[in-house]
C-alpha cells in the first residue's frame, strides 16, 4: 500500500472516522495485522472554523496549500481532505503538488451512479448545501440534488458545528435529522447524500429507507483503491 496523506482535524471527529476506516479496509485486505499506512496533518479545528465564519477562504486556501505540500514532501502518494466543506479549497491545493487530491464528490458520484440514482438530497454544513462545489459535480453526473429549506439548514448547520463536532450525539438531533430526511424523501429524493463527515457519527444506513451515501466511507474507500491499485 502506497501512503495516503490526510487533511484532518476539520473536524477530529470526523479524522478519527477516516483513520478507522483505512486501518480496517487494510486488515481486510491484506490480514487482520496489517494497518493504513498514513500521514496525517492535522489542524486546529476552533481556527479553521472560525475563518470559515469570517469568510477569509484567501486564509483557508493558504493553508490547505501548505498542508497538502507538507504531505507530498513527507511521501503521500494521494491527499484526501477529511471534510467536505473544506473542498471549496481543492484547487488551491491542486495547484502546488503533483500528487493527486481525490475529491469527495467526484467518489460519491460515482457511487450514486453505480445504484442508478437521478435524484439525491444532500445534507451537510450550509456552505456545502448553498453553495454550487458540490452539486456542480452531481450535475455534471446527470444527478439532480435537493436541499432542506432554510429552516432546516439552519438545524442541520448547528447540530454539525455545536455537537457532532464535539463529539455529542443526541437522541433529539437524530430525530431532527431522520424528519428533514423524510421531508425531503417526500420531495422526490431517491437517496441520501451524507454531506458532511460527520453526520455519519449519527445517521446510517440502518435509519433510512433509501440508499444512503456515506461520503466519509466513500472517500475513504476511493483513497484506499488508489493507493493499492
Amino acid at each position: 500500500m502506497k501512503k495516503i496523506g490526510l487533511i484532518g482535524g476539520i473536524t477530529p471527529e470526523s479524522t478519527v472516522l477516516y483513520y478507522q476506516i483505512l486501518n480496517r479496509l487494510n486488515a481486510n485486505q491484506l490480514g487482520k495485522t496489517h494497518s493504513a499506512e498514513l500521514i496525517i496533518t492535522s489542524f486546529d479545528f476552533g481556527q479553521i472554523s472560525q475563518l470559515v465564519e469570517e469568510g477569509r477562504w484567501d486564509l483557508l486556501n493558504k493553508k490547505m496549500a501548505e498542508a497538502g505540500t507538507n504531505l507530498e514532501n513527507a511521501g503521500a502518494s494521494c491527499i484526501l481532505i477529511c471534510a467536505n466543506t473544506m473542498h471549496l479549497c481543492i484547487d488551491s491545493v491542486r495547484k502546488v503538488v503533483r500528487i493527486p487530491v481525490i475529491h469527495i464528490a467526484d467518489s460519491t458520484a460515482k457511487e450514486i451512479q453505480k445504484k442508478g440514482i437521478q435524484k439525491v438530497a444532500l445534507l451537510g454544513t450550509k456552505y456545502t448545501m448553498e453553495k454550487d462545489f458540490f452539486r456542480d459535480i452531481l450535475n455534471k453526473h446527470e444527478i439532480e440534488t435537493i436541499i432542506p429549506d432554510v429552516e432546516e439548514r439552519d438545524e442541520i448547520h448547528r447540530i454539525i458545528y455545536d455537537e457532532l463536532a464535539q463529539g455529542e450525539f443526541k437522541k433529539s438531533s437524530k430525530e431532527k435529522y431522520l424528519k428533514i430526511i423524510d421531508s425531503l424523501i417526500l420531495n422526490g429524493a431517491e437517496g441520501i447524500v451524507l454531506g458532511c463527515t460527520e453526520i455519519p457519527l449519527l445517521i446510517n444506513q440502518n435509519d433510512v429507507s433509501l440508499p444512503i451515501f456515506d461520503t466519509t466511507k466513500i472517500h475513504a474507500a476511493a483513497g484506499f483503491k488508489f493507493a493499492t491499485k
